[in-house]
């Protein structure tokens, strides 16, 4: 959830300590130097691999500020084909709402713009927990998260808006998650050591009965927009939602069970090969597959196949695989989808058993079916499942955004006021801070015109990009190119985008004021009967 303390640096800010590290810390400052490296280390994907699939994608994302996601595929496919799904962030209420919040704001927006079921939450008892906020204080700062959300364009009638402390139904499944959640991982996810309030802990439970909660209805795919530093809630709450459900489904292609992707991997190889070589009217069998694995193709006998000697010798997934098949014998290797059974209580597995239409063997622990494909059996695995009393929750996905420099060079920081623009910020002093900001400019006024500006080095030119040229892109395009070749001095741009900035929070603090009415009129409470 986005929280409100330091601010990481995006790739073209100042280095600072522990900047390559690239432990993820939801309450920390840690900076990301090179954000390639999430790619390869936490298995985030490249952003610019879905944008084509986007419709009427963001400015965020058109400009790769949204550089990254988690499983979005299965959101944009539930929006081409007009299919329910979800969109969801939560804001720790720790000081004033600032540009950097709106980056995530416009994000919530967009997609209940785009037909998702849109909800914002304030995250109270993370931030009573986490950073020790009294009760007063939260109740201000949420007030004003609240108007910057609707005066941005949040559709509270649409939507959904509530704080973790007065939702007991997200407060009910924090509880039911937590069965599935033990104290290792805390340590290994999130450092958590013998030190850490149970409060604490118990927050995060709590975010993932958050991330999880737009599914208690009717699951669906939901994504929640974060900066990267958020994305060990986001694994988190996939492995949490993968706990609970009744059934797992996978590919398998014989009746013993497989340890790891890597083995059906093998299997699913030596299946394809012996099918192009297979005389015709064959049937392939495990010690097919198994003497293939070992000696090749041609090593296969085909008719009266016999047992290896020894199907244990060697590493990895072929030799972990490979006594399997020479155990299983003469049985068919045949393509199939297995039904596992993870929680599912004995009624809903005979459910699910009498469900499954066509051939299908069923054993104490699986079922597999030979006339269904992985799609529709998932589709079937969840429909048992919530019509016996499960979850069914689609695993969450995440869209990942980078980090605006603060002001002043290197964080953005909200206990530095020069480093970041408050959304509350009178217009005079965001046009005087953004005046006062350090630049990606040369030394002089000639080295610039000669060598050109830097604007991927620029806080000023971020201003532009993030917020500031909106939706056109061809002026935040200019501002880049005139920067790059000398042609846009410091002065003149900074000028300009003191002047938007004024413009932008005078329209902005005139928008809250409108919608003043209209946030009474919400469920939400403003003031928590807790007081500390």
């Amino acid at each position: 959830m986005t929280d409100d303390t330091d601010t990481p640096a995006t790739d073209g800010g100042t280095d600072t300590e522990g900047a390559d590290s690239l432990a993820l810390d939801p309450w920390g400052s840690s900076t990301v130097s090179d954000y390639r490296k999430l790619f390869e280390e936490f298995g985030i994907e490249s952003f610019e691999d879905v944008l084509a699939d986007v419709p009427n994608p963001h400015y965020l994302m058109r400009r790769a500020i949204i550089f990254g996601h988690r499983d979005y595929r299965r959101v944009l496919e539930a929006m081409r084909d007009d299919e329910p799904f979800a969109a969801l962030s939560g804001f720790m209420p720790t000081g004033d709402p600032h540009i950097g919040h709106k980056m995530v704001f416009d994000e919530i927006i967009w997609h209940q713009e785009q037909g998702g079921d849109a909800t914002a939450l304030i995250a109270d008892l993370e931030a009573h927990s986490a950073r020790g906020l009294s009760w007063a204080e939260i109740d201000e700062h949420a007030r004003d998260y609240l108007l910057s959300l609707l005066a941005l364009g949040f559709d509270p009638e649409e939507g959904t808006l509530y704080r973790q402390s007065e939702d007991r139904e997200v407060q009910d499944l924090a509880f039911e998650l937590g069965i599935e959640a033990n104290f290792s991982e805390f340590q290994s996810i999130y450092g958590f050591d013998g030190e850490t309030d149970v409060s604490h802990m118990q927050s995060v439970v709590t975010q993932m009965a958050d991330i999880l909660g737009p599914q208690l209805d009717e699951p669906k795919p939901t994504v929640v927009p974060v900066g990267p530093d958020q994305d060990p809630h986001v694994r988190f709450a996939r492995d949490l939602a993968a706990r609970t459900r009744y059934f797992g489904v996978t590919e398998a292609y014989a009746s013993f069970e497989v340890a790891s992707d890597a083995e059906r991997a093998v299997l699913r190889d030596a299946y394809e090969r012996l099918s192009e070589r297979a005389p015709e009217g064959a049937t392939i069998r495990c010690l097919h597959a198994a003497q293939l694995l070992e000696g090749g193709l041609d090593a296969v006998e085909w008719e009266d196949p016999a047992p290896l000697d020894d199907a244990a010798d060697g590493e990895g997934a072929e030799a972990t695989v490979l006594p399997k098949l020479n155990n299983a014998g003469m049985e068919p290797l045949r393509p199939r989808v297995r039904f596992l059974d993870r929680n599912a209580t004995e009624e809903a597995f005979e459910a699910l058993i009498d469900a499954v239409a066509g051939e299908k063997r069923v054993f104490e622990g699986h079922v597999d079916s030979f006339d269904m494909d992985r799609a529709a059996a998932e589709a079937l695995a969840r429909e048992v499942e919530v019509d016996h009393g499960g979850y069914g929750f689609v695993p969450p996905s995440g869209i990942y955004h980078r980090f605006m420099t603060g002001l002043t060079g290197g964080k953005m920081s909200s206990s530095v006021p020069a480093s970041h623009i408050s959304l509350l910020d009178d217009p005079e002093t965001g046009y005087e801070k953004v005046k006062a900001a350090t630049t990606g400019g040369r030394q002089s006024a000639e080295e610039q015109r000669e060598l050109g500006g830097e604007p991927d080095d620029c806080p000023v030119y971020e201003l532009y990009a993030y917020l500031l040229a909106a939706d056109d892109d061809a002026f935040a395009e200019r501002v880049y190119e005139e920067c790059r070749e000398g042609e846009r001095l410091c002065g003149d741009c900074k000028e300009q985008a003191a002047e938007l900035m004024r413009e932008f929070l005078a329209e902005h603090q005139e928008k809250r004021a409108e919608v003043e009415e209209l946030l009474a009129e919400t469920d939400i409470k403003l003031e928590s009967p807790r007081r500390r």
